[in-house]
């Protein structure tokens, strides 16, 4: 499987954000695409995503499953977690298995691997950021898809949950998945690099 991008660019706003980006991911591998604030990390994980259109070139998939999208063989955890708040903590994984489709796995065993079964039942509101940050986690565990678009995805993180993280990282890896990933700070997993240019 192989993920790329061929003079990608991107428009928001009026404004032109990158143009001319070209990446490769294979399965197995990590991409971090690094850059200053505004530079069009987030956007590119967007315009994979499908959230987005890209202004001008292709980003293409190949090698997946032929009657899916790249979209909906893609996780997407933006820098801000997906969560109803009013929901449980079980709840809310379970809105997120259902919806999403696709191979699945038993979200109490999500739970657990992410350590957040004690929290089961308590309302999502009641979560500190680092928890709600495992609770997306168990998303990309609960609903299996091979591409991992992950934005700024230790946010929040204490340093457990971090070395939690890039164990559920390289695992994926191990199964011939991939991750493209915008980020400040080292994934903690081996990965190539790209990088988005300034934005002036």
């Amino acid at each position: 499987m192989r993920l790329s991008g061929r003079e990608v660019g991107c428009v928001r706003g009026g404004r032109e954000v990158f143009s001319g980006l070209n990446f490769d991911a294979t399965s197995g591998e990590a991409l971090a695409v690094v850059g200053p604030n505004g530079s069009g990390k987030t956007s590119l994980l967007r315009l994979i995503a499908g959230l987005l259109m890209p202004s001008r070139g292709s980003i293409v998939l190949e090698g997946g499953e032929a009657e899916l999208t790249l979209a909906e063989q893609s996780h997407y955890l933006g820098h801000r977690d997906a969560l109803k708040p009013a929901l449980s903590v079980s709840e809310n994984l379970n809105f997120w298995r259902d919806f999403l489709g696709g191979e699945k796995s038993d979200p109490a065993e999500s739970l657990a691997i992410v350590e957040l079964d004690h929290a089961a039942h308590l309302p999502a509101a009641f979560l500190s950021a680092g928890q709600r940050r495992r609770l997306s986690i168990a998303r990309l565990l609960t609903v299996r898809r091979p591409v991992w678009l992950l934005d700024e995805p230790t946010n929040a993180l204490d340093t457990s949950g971090q070395k939690l993280f890039a164990t559920l990282m390289g695992d994926h890896l191990a199964r011939g998945g991939l991750i493209i990933a915008a980020t400040h700070m080292p994934l903690g997993v081996t990965a190539h690099t790209l990088r988005v240019g300034d934005v002036s």
